[in-house]
């Protein structure tokens, strides 16, 4: 019986060179070891993993929300700060150029404003103290005037019962007049609180605002830093110059205000002068309430002095908000008027007096922004 001679070996599998069966591609093999493909829908439960990451993140975002809000008020005081730091920045630099180390220069910026606030404490003391001792002085004389009935006060007494009235509400309504007496207390104790605060972090923010740059550029890539740290000189350096040239505006107010009180004989002409100025520091508002209250002092000229003062104010309000600010902001930071009464208005609505403070530095800053990275390529496409 001859044998057969075996098949050539030549590499090809069984089967007529067809490869031999085994897992599908794509699909998991089964087997001993083998597990199910989980995902959304499958037998792993992925819709459950789904819903639970989903919900976990919308907790961690409503708590970062209302932590923010609950911080609001404090990261309003900061970015105060930042910005008062960021305006007095140029005469730091100033310091610093004359050979003058920058805790120094900082000391010395410190020791002007408070010179500064202490000659308007010497202005503002001495009317503020006459004027309460002559009230002081005068509820004597109103008490007796009331029991008399051929006065005045008396007359009025007879008709209104006045003091029955007080009496009676004082009496009434006495809890709540002792709370208003307290919230107006803790009032005038965040206000002081939240001025400490302001000044501490601009102290800590001018003495350490080159590092802090430093430590910001370092989040930027190398290849783009340079251009970036131009930039943000030039939105730091437009801001420094709106601040000063918001002063500048508030020391023509406060002269207009020493000229107009002096030659109509309304007295503390110098210490309304410099209420003025510093009331017109804050936007929209500002010069309003000084006007008022410069108003009320010239009724103790006459009424006609006081309408002609009021007057001047409405003229000057207006002169203000469309000729000397729109035209000192341009020349500061380069803004149209237009963008600085809308900025204004807007950072006032949002943020209040200190949005219509930042308004227009955001402005200015969102326009750098747009020339140098939107323009650019739009105008380039």
């Amino acid at each position: 019986m001859t044998s057969m001679p075996p098949p050539a070996d030549d590499g090809d599998p069984p089967g007529g060179g067809l490869p031999a069966p085994g897992p599908a591609e794509g699909r998991a093999p089964r087997g001993p070891g083998a597990h199910p493909r989980r995902g959304p829908g499958g037998r792993g439960g992925g819709w459950f993993g789904v819903g639970f990451w989903l919900g976990l993140g919308a907790t961690v975002a409503w708590l970062m929300v209302r932590t923010v809000l609950q911080l609001s008020q404090l990261l309003t005081l900061i970015l105060l700060a930042l910005f008062i730091a960021v305006g007095l920045e140029p005469v730091v630099a100033w310091l610093t150029r004359h050979r003058l180390r920058r805790g120094w220069a900082v000391a010395a910026v410190l020791l002007a404003a408070l010179l500064l606030l202490a000659g308007f404490v010497a202005l503002i003391e001495p009317p503020v103290a006459k004027e309460v001792n002559a009230l002081v002085k005068a509820v004597p004389n109103w008490l007796q005037e009331l029991h008399d009935h051929h006065s005045a006060l008396g007359r009025l007494e007879d008709r209104y019962h006045v003091v029955t009235k007080v009496k009676q509400a004082v009496a009434s309504k006495g809890t709540g007049i002792v709370g208003g007496l307290l919230g107006a207390g803790r009032t005038v104790l965040d206000t002081l609180t939240s001025l400490v605060i302001v000044m501490i972090v601009t102290l800590y923010l001018m003495a350490g605002l080159p590092v802090i740059k430093e430590f910001c550029f370092r989040f930027v890539a190398a290849s783009r830093r340079g251009r970036v740290e131009e930039i943000t000189d030039e939105i730091l350096s437009k801001t420094g110059r709106y601040l000063l040239g918001n002063i500048a505006t508030s020391v023509i107010a406060g002269l207009a205000t020493f000229g107009w009180c002096l030659g109509l004989g309304v007295p503390y002409p110098a210490a309304l002068g410099v209420f003025v100025a510093l009331m017109d520091l804050v936007p929209i508002v500002g010069s309003t309430i000084a006007g008022v209250v410069v108003s009320l002092v010239a009724l103790v000229v006459s009424l006609p002095v006081a309408i002609a003062t009021a007057g001047f104010y409405i003229g000057f309000r207006l002169a203000e908000d469309y000729l000397i600010l729109p035209k000192a902001m341009r020349f500061a930071v380069d803004v149209h008027p237009i963008v600085t009464v809308v900025g204004v208005l807007a950072g006032g609505a949002l943020l209040g007096i200190i949005g219509a403070l930042v308004a227009i530095p955001v402005a200015v800053a969102i326009g750098i922004v747009l020339d140098e990275y939107v323009f650019t390529r739009t105008d380039a496409s």
